[in-house]
């Protein structure tokens, strides 16, 4: 099947937030906070602007609590005389001219009387800048299993490794925006998101108005990653504080620079390693450290955290486990979301950590993860008993097998004993990624969702969860088709509207398809049983007896629909006090290798090749699933190589995609894909969540391949040239003059 919008978006016919038309209109925008810290002394308007022709909002405008509602009440919809970050919202306004805004914006003076910053989460804060505690620390939370101490100092090897991942900006197509107007009563609020009943939430909350009275519509969005799960929420209060105010429809978009200086990034992390092993390369004890940047508010970094601890220990087997984590306020701004979020962090360090363990015993990374990678009946680091029959080995072996690991790594050999400046080396990564909400995520959101019958016969497809360009329209569509025996044409998924769909939940953490899909199966399911059908129904007679049951019930309010909400599956049991037992219902599995060309002259590293072997239950459609797993590796390839954020006071100071470089075409080598197959029961169609699997693996195969490649040791990334020369140059190098692979 063919992708539901990609004509429209292919011939430029899909309509995104700045293209819907607007009849009488004001644009907003932000008035920012100068400084990382401190108390607001001033706001001085230039007396070159006319402000009585603008609409001006404060935190006294906000009618209800100044607070954008997420997992803690901590963050303000606009600061109240006191700013935590750079770029923190201080000021609206709004304008029939976008120009004349602009002007505006440029001629307000936050004025702040600045109080020292904590910039730095790696270090131990000191008294003068502690502002949210003892010791700056937002979450705290920990994984233990078996005896860690004991089991290290028995171990006959201890090896231990610092490694450490920069931030990342989203760089969706699409920037942020939203509009915002009354009908009626009614607050109506549309935009690019990914989470409408999000929004929603901070609306009805912030705003003090019952929820009858708030609308939220998602808009075609242009990409998110995460970067439009939380963050949306504070552009719509803005937008709607505006319109409210104003009397008229408003429009706030924001232009690149604005949207990567103020929007939220992946978390920069330190993560240590002391591991125990037998002289044979066996895991005997794993003591791990995860510590993140939040920023300056905690946003969602306790779920950021939380996964990167329950990943931190990577795919393998190992008795004695120990985990902490620490998400540290900083004056920063803030961070959140991102595809992975929190797993490629932690997984990076432990799969780049796996190389040096290999590298200090002298034997095989290959080997290394043959022996301890997890076998069914073994145990994850909180417990979890792994039985869902997939082969980890075989995983591995089709990947060293489509990459021709073994042979380039003699071609590789010849290669750099005849090339003055080059070096080639490919590098392996095994990995893991659970899908669906931690634990009992899924329980507490309780997601609902409809399937309608249409008079025509026809059937809609009510759900809360969007497209961003992953393909949900899609995946719907053939779900809800294949069920009744439907033509796709005969499928139609409703726009996400929180005043005509049910809340089923994010359009986050790889569960759209696995969890939520299943929903659109059991709805279907309802249906057909509500029209007076058996299950075995299908086609034609699903189509006449939707019909019959209009025409026998002419006039009746609510249309026929139904409707399936969240079952746990069996079997399934997490306690989230002891961070011990069934992190997920079904864990992805993948096996990814890179290979590199590094020219030592300019230390800059290429990658030359890329195969990805990945088990994800049912491939529901190859196309889809393939393009989903080639983007993930081009993020991965940039997070590694070269996404750089440069930090000016806590903020992004190359907030412009001159001078912030994500690959090209020119950078991204062919990315060859394969699928191993093992339908999940409880997963719509027998598929496990993807989405986010992808971006864990690249990282640290590319790093184990300039290493290998280079003999360097790299445990940084992004790995820049400057870094690598750095590297090169160094003591602990082999060296550029005798560069080799190792063996």
């Amino acid at each position: 099947m063919k992708r539901r919008e990609a004509l429209a978006k292919l011939t430029g016919r899909e309509r995104y937030v700045d293209d819907l038309p607007l009849q009488d209109f004001l644009w907003g925008m932000t008035v920012r906070s100068p400084a990382p810290r401190g108390r607001v002394t001033a706001i001085r308007f230039g007396e070159d602007v006319d402000w009585s022709q603008f609409v001006v909002v404060d935190h006294r405008d906000v009618p209800g609590p100044n607070v954008v509602a997420l997992i803690e009440q901590d963050q303000p919809v606009l600061a109240a005389g006191y700013v935590r970050h750079v770029h923190e919202p201080v000021l609206l306004l709004a304008h029939p001219s976008r120009e004349a805004v602009r002007r505006a914006v440029r001629s307000v003076e936050v004025v702040v009387a600045p109080e020292p910053p904590a910039l730095d989460f790696r270090i131990t804060p000191t008294p003068e800048w502690i502002q949210y505690g003892t010791d700056n620390v937002l979450k705290r939370l920990q994984i233990v299993k078996g005896d860690v101490e004991r089991a290290l100092a028995q171990a006959p090897v201890v090896v231990s490794g610092t490694y450490e991942t920069g931030a990342q900006e989203h760089v969706y197509l699409e920037t942020q925006g939203m509009i915002a107007y009354l009908e009626g009563d009614v607050l109506v609020v549309k935009g690019s998101m990914q989470c409408p009943y999000y929004v929603l939430k901070a609306l009805q909350h912030a705003l003090a108005r019952d929820g009858p009275l708030v609308r939220v519509i998602q808009t075609p969005t242009g990409g998110g990653f995460g970067g439009k799960e939380e963050f949306p929420s504070h552009i719509a209060l803005h937008a709607a504080l505006l319109a409210l105010k104003g009397g008229r429809p408003v429009k706030l978009i924001y232009d690149r620079g604005e949207d990567m200086a103020a929007t939220t990034k992946r978390h920069p992390a330190l993560v240590r390693h002391r591991t125990g092993l037998t002289r044979d390369g066996r895991l005997l004890a794993q003591d791990i450290e995860v510590v993140i940047d939040g920023g300056a508010y905690v946003t969602l970094s306790p779920v950021v955290l939380s996964r990167a601890i329950i990943h931190a220990a990577g795919p393998y087997a190992c008795d004695h486990v120990r985990i902490t984590g620490r998400a540290m306020f900083t004056n920063a701004v803030p961070f959140g979301a991102f595809r992975g979020f929190g797993a490629p962090q932690s997984q990076f360090a432990g799969e780049r950590h796996m190389d040096v363990i290999a590298r200090t015993l002298g034997i095989d990374p290959i080997e290394l993860r043959r022996i301890n990678l997890l076998r069914d009946g073994q145990t994850t680091a909180t417990g979890q008993v792994i039985r869902d029959g997939t082969d980890r080995l075989v995983v591995m072996e089709q990947a060293l097998e489509l990459s021709r690991y073994r042979e380039k790594q003699r071609q590789h050999a010849a290669f750099n004993a005849t090339h003055a400046t080059l070096r080639r080396g490919s590098g392996l990564a095994t990995f893991y990624h659970g899908a669906g909400f931690t634990g009992g995520g899924e329980v507490a959101l309780q997601s609902r969702l409809r399937v309608a019958g249409r008079p025509d016969g026809r059937v809609e497809v009510l759900s809360a969860n969007i497209e961003m360009g992953q393909g949900t329209l899609t995946v719907f569509t053939e779900l809800a088709a294949t069920r009744l025996g439907l033509a796709p044409e005969d499928v139609t998924i409703a726009e996400a509207d929180t005043a005509r769909v049910p809340n089923s939940g994010p359009t986050v953490a790889s569960r759209t398809t696995m969890i939520v899909g299943a929903l659109v199966e059991r709805a279907a399911d309802d249906l057909r049983r509500r029209v007076g059908l058996d299950d075995s129904a299908r086609g034609a007679a699903v189509k006449e007896a939707i019909q019959r049951w209009h025409r026998e019930h002419p006039g009746e309010g609510e249309p026929l629909f139904g409707e399936a909400a969240y079952e746990k599956p069996p079997d399934i049991a997490w306690d989230d006090k002891t961070y011990r037992g069934d992190a997920y219902g079904a864990f992805a599995w993948a096996a990814y290798v890179a290979e590199v060309e590094v020219d030592l002259r300019t230390c800059a590293t290429r990658v030359i090749d890329f195969v990805a072997v990945q088990e994800v239950g049912k491939v529901l459609n190859p196309a889809l699933a393939k393009g989903q797993v080639q983007g993930g590796v081009v993020q991965g390839i940039g997070w590694a190589l070269m996404e750089e954020c440069k930090w000016r006071d806590g903020a992004m100071a190359n907030n412009q995609l001159t001078n912030y470089l994500i690959p090209t075409s020119d950078d991204v080598p062919s990315v060859r894909v394969a699928f191993l197959e093992n339908p999940y029961p409880h997963g719509a169609g027998g598929a496990k969540g993807l989405g986010e699997l992808p971006i864990d693996g690249p990282a640290p195969a590319i790093l184990n391949a300039v290493a290998r490649a280079t003999g360097a040791d790299p445990r940084a990334i992004p790995l820049t040239p400057e870094r690598l020369m750095e590297l090169l140059d160094g003591p602990a190098s082999v060296g550029a003059q005798h560069a080799a692979p190792l063996r």
